[in-house]
């Protein structure tokens, strides 16, 4: 597939890297020439210099025979105009732009159509942020919570506690301990290397468990790995921008928020536009000020500044204050891994929730829905069964008889509104929903044309 992506920052960089391992045609355009440089070096792909919405520039990038463009630069205005110039002078077949003013959103369906703005996908990373950690809050204990099937089904990473009832016990035991509950153990990480899960394997303290369910018995799976987790009561977030404005107005119904600022007119704007959440102006890594507003009886702090080193600090220093959970917003891929599982209990990756909305619409084959894991290491992909026995390689087919690539398990079937574990024995039908996760990303292209069927089905 031949992708043009137009911004070389942290998302374009982290996109690319995970494209060009997949055998994609890539190209990057950026006017800054020592990141395109810096590109060119690590990655197999092809860079051009220019303003990412110039002709001229979009001609050298080849966009005349590009299958998309993804418009990711810091300008929300350069990556709609370089959509419609995509569109309109070079009949581009997919455009996708991130659009993170929120004032877009708002007039998204009379704005993105051909016959206005032409952007057949818009991202907005503030808004994917927010729902990734209002789900986070929502379920005390989760590393990671991700919907599929249109939010019936949701898988969720957690480390298993010692103490726990299956903790120390073969997967098997899950079944016999909760024989209502449809629920299947898709991927274990142990000193994060991957371990395919099987009836006799045994779930010890520390290990990331992810696991599959419908979304109301999420929390009585998770019981059996963690115990019973205490409801989050109190928020605390740090950084009054478009996210800690959303996160706050998202969550103040239902929990007691406090959100702090270090500007006194972003603190205005905060005040008026939150109806019970109470602003707080100063610095979030004022140590006096974290004392004086109880930050020991805080059930999660969110550090969710424009800066990574600001978030690091003021998380760590709450952590070590008294706070139950803190996360930190953390821009630079290099500090995720650093930081995380350390004082700093997640470490939220703006790029890795962008990158998996980005990777749904980019797969080949139906692919309903793409979610990266663990920064990336793995994949969790909904994939449609089309076709017949004939056409298909997975239709009128058991579980156990797919070709499926090294590392590749099947976590459920979603079959209407009905929910089949991917055991062995479960049968395949056309138009199912077929939850994957893939722990090698080498064998992602495998399961993509695993899921396509034979050119004479129509």
């Amino acid at each position: 597939m031949k992708i043009i992506i137009l911004g070389a920052g942290q998302i374009g960089g982290t996109l690319a890297e995970h494209l060009t391992s997949e055998a994609n045609d890539i190209t990057i355009v950026d006017d800054d020439i020592k990141v395109l440089q810096s590109l060119d070096e690590k990655l197999d792909v092809r860079v051009v210099v220019g303003h990412a919405s110039l002709p001229s520039v979009l001609r050298r990038a080849g966009a005349e025979d590009a299958d998309m463009i993804i418009a990711v630069t810091d300008s929300d205005e350069t990556n709609m105009l370089a959509c419609q110039v995509a569109y309109t002078l070079f009949n581009t077949p997919l455009k996708i732009a991130r659009v993170r003013s929120a004032e877009f959103e708002l007039y998204k369906s009379e704005l993105f159509d051909n016959k206005a703005i032409p952007i057949d996908v818009i991202i907005s990373p503030e808004q994917l942020i927010t729902r990734y950690v209002k789900r986070l809050i929502e379920y005390p204990g989760a590393l990671q919570v991700l919907d599929f099937a249109n939010g019936t089904v949701q898988c969720v990473g957690l480390k298993a506690l010692k103490g726990a009832p299956l903790v120390g016990r073969a997967l098997k035991n899950l079944h016999m301990h909760m024989p209502s509950v449809k629920t299947r153990i898709a991927a274990i990480f142990r000193h994060d290397k991957a371990i395919v899960p099987q009836g006799d394997t045994i779930i010890q303290a520390d290990d990331e468990v992810f696991f599959i369910c419908q979304k109301s018995e999420v929390r009585e799976v998770m019981s059996e790995m963690r115990g019973v987790d205490i409801p989050y009561k109190r928020i605390m977030i740090a950084g009054g921008g478009n996210i800690g404005l959303n996160l706050a107005k998202t969550l103040e119904k239902q929990y007691h928020i406090k959100i702090i600022d270090h500007g006194q007119p972003r603190c205005r704007v905060l005040a008026e536009q939150l109806n019970k959440a109470v602003v707080l102006c100063g610095d979030a890594a004022d140590k006096t000020l974290l004392y004086n507003e109880n930050i020991e009886e805080t059930d999660v702090f969110c550090a969710l500044t424009n800066d990574d080193e600001t978030n690091i600090m003021s998380a760590t220093l709450a952590k070590r204050m008294g706070a139950r959970k803190v996360m930190a917003l953390i821009n630079r891929p290099a500090y995720v891994d650093l930081i995380e599982g350390g004082e700093i209990d997640i470490a939220i990756s703006p790029q890795q929730a962008t990158i998996s909305s980005l990777l749904t619409h980019i797969r080949r084959g139906d692919i309903a829905q793409v979610h990266s894991l663990r920064r990336g290491a793995a994949e969790a992909i909904e994939a449609v069964a089309h076709g017949n026995f004939d056409t298909s390689k997975v239709v009128g087919r058991k579980v156990s008889e797919l070709k499926l690539p090294p590392g590749t398990t099947v976590g459920v079937i979603v079959r209407g509104e009905e929910i089949i574990p991917g055991h062995d024995d479960a049968l395949i039908e056309a138009e199912d929903h077929i939850i994957l996760f893939v722990t090698d990303r080498r064998h992602i292209q495998d399961v993509e044309r695993l899921f396509q069927v034979a050119i004479n089905f129509f």
